[in-house]
């Protein structure tokens, strides 16, 4: 039963001109034509919602239309809410109340403007804090201007809001603090009251509006202080205060500071004394891009990539100095063990055939040359070691099978450790007879030749030996020590099963370690060595 009566159907016939329409016909068309309907309607409610509106107008009938290759309905369109009058005379008609118009005033009335497809045009806001004087910008002069006036501006009779720079307010109480903080940095950073701003750094909470002044701060102070090594070794220790600040939003001015954090890393001279250790804020800087990249790897998926993609060419460079090879491999060193295995161990073979003049002391004359290519030997090393460590440590410890009871017909029980043939066979010479208890009966002791394998045939031949007169007098307590040692077997089989899989299966997946074992060993010599302990040195011996 169709919602649309065959009535509508015979008037909607009429008026194109079908007078001879029989009722059947017009009952047959109706659950089709209902069947239209919803689907226009259907398609016209995704155009709205699509529209981001709550409200059909009708357009998006038009749009439906379309999208069933309909042809539209033609007519004017309106905007606005449809308003039906009630027909006199007739309860349930309605009708829309269309305004005559005259022809002639449709044709003198002037012509719209022609609407604008739609663009995107891209354009700066600001470059380097600075707003470029374009069209597209509201010009500075508006944006200085007092804006005394209630009203808006217009021009052109179109109106224009303008909204002004908001002003960052910081309170009288963390002014003072930025001003102390920095003085302390700058000026007295070997003091213990400079390691209690640390702590408050770290630890307070109310300091998020100071970051975005702290990372300009720290950014202009490396920009211009690469030779003082105490005022960058503050400066990155202020960066490590603020990462563990769990009161910190810090993510948003990541970009500012990584630039300051990776020239600390990998500059060319950090400092401008000899006793300046700029090799100890290497290795704190290396500690602290490690940091970050666990923190927020996962918010910014390139920052791993672009800050290895900054230290190999770092250290591939033949170009740089020895100092910054060396901040490059402490820095991949730290991001982890497969960073090094990656990116440095295939590199290193040509690597040290290019380091090895440096480190003779008849080819480089310069002691302190010579010195930097020894650390730079010394990082290489460490991260070849921890590698290799790293590698080393998935084999599983050699662990023994647990000891198998064996259960006997006069109540006693024996126990073997099937670990070795060898081992078992001494052990069987070395120990004394059995004791036989009260109760007489046969005793069975396994064979010296026996193995884990043959154990629950043994099992069964041991329960099945002896005279009626032997064991408990209850059946029930008769067969138990069967069915205890067959489980026990069976357990302890499928442990050495078990572990002998998983040693094959690391075996297989991991043979090229040996290599890699053998490959270090032919650069470093028995100084690779000292990395491995003796566990798993004794895999390769």
């Amino acid at each position: 039963m169709s919602i649309v009566p065959k009535e509508s159907i015979e008037v909607i016939a009429q008026s194109i001109g079908i007078n001879n329409l029989s009722s059947d016909v017009a009952l047959s068309l109706a659950p089709d034509v209902e069947y239209r309907l919803r689907e226009i309607m259907q398609e016209a409610v995704k155009c709205m919602r699509h529209s981001r509106r709550t409200r059909m107008t009708v357009d998006d009938v038009d749009a439906a239309l379309d999208l069933r290759n309909v042809e539209p309905v033609y007519g004017f369109a309106s905007g606005g809410r449809l308003r039906f009058k009630r027909a006199v005379g007739h309860r349930d008609l309605f009708y829309i109340d269309d305004k005559d118009v005259d022809f002639k005033d449709v044709i003198e009335a002037p012509l719209p403007k022609v609407p604008l497809d739609t663009a995107v045009f891209v354009h700066w806001l600001a470059i380097e804090g600075v707003q470029p004087a374009i069209p597209e910008n509201a010009p500075v002069e508006v944006i200085a201007a007092p804006f005394d006036s209630k009203k808006d501006e217009q021009k052109d009779d179109v109106p224009v809001d303008i909204k002004l720079p908001v002003k960052h307010v910081l309170s009288r109480e963390l002014q003072l603090y930025f001003d102390r903080i920095t003085e302390l940095v700058v000026s007295k950073s070997d003091s213990v009251l400079f390691k209690e701003a640390l702590v408050s750094l770290s630890t307070d909470s109310g300091l998020h509006p100071l970051v975005p002044y702290f990372s300009c701060f720290i950014a202009d102070e490396v920009a211009r202080g690469l030779n003082d090594f105490h005022l960058l070794f503050a400066l990155m220790r202020v960066v490590w205060s603020l990462l563990q600040n769990p009161n910190i939003h810090i993510e948003p001015y990541l970009h500012q500071l990584m630039p300051s954090v990776v020239t600390c890393l990998v500059a060319k001279r950090l400092g401008n004394r000899f006793s300046d250790n700029h090799w100890q804020l290497r290795d704190f800087t290396a500690n602290l891009v490690a940091s970050i990249c666990k923190r927020f790897g996962h918010v910014y998926n390139t920052l791993q990539t672009r800050l290895t993609k900054t230290l190999v060419n770092a250290f591939l460079d033949p170009k740089r100095a020895l100092t910054q090879h060396y901040g490059a491999i402490q820095g991949l060193t730290a991001l982890g063990p497969n960073v090094v295995r990656l990116l440095i161990l295939p590199n290193l073979k040509p690597y040290l055939q290019l380091l090895e003049p440096e480190l003779l002391l008849s080819r480089q004359k310069n002691e302190m040359k010579r010195y930097e290519a020894w650390r730079v030997y010394g990082a290489l090393l460490r991260a070849a070691g921890n590698c290799i460590y790293d590698r080393l440590k998935i084999f599983p410890p050699l662990q023994s099978p647990v000891p198998h009871p064996i259960w006997k017909a006069n109540a006693g029980v024996a126990t073997i450790t099937p670990n070795k043939r060898k081992a078992i066979m001494d052990d069987t010479e070395q120990q004394p007879p059995l004791k036989r208890m009260e109760i007489d009966g046969p005793t069975s002791v396994p064979s010296s030749n026996s193995s884990p394998s043959h154990l629950p045939g043994e099992t069964s031949a041991i329960s099945n030996s002896g005279d009626t007169n032997a064991g408990p007098s209850s059946p029930s307590s008769s067969q138990m020590p069967a069915e205890i040692v067959s489980d026990t077997k069976s357990k302890g089989n499928c442990k050495y099963l078990k572990t002998s899989a998983i040693l094959t299966q690391v075996w297989k997946d991991d043979l090229n370690s040996g290599h890699l074992l053998v490959s270090l060993f032919e650069l470093f010599g028995e100084s690779i060595l000292s990395f491995i302990p003796a566990p798993e040195m004794s895999l390769f011996i």
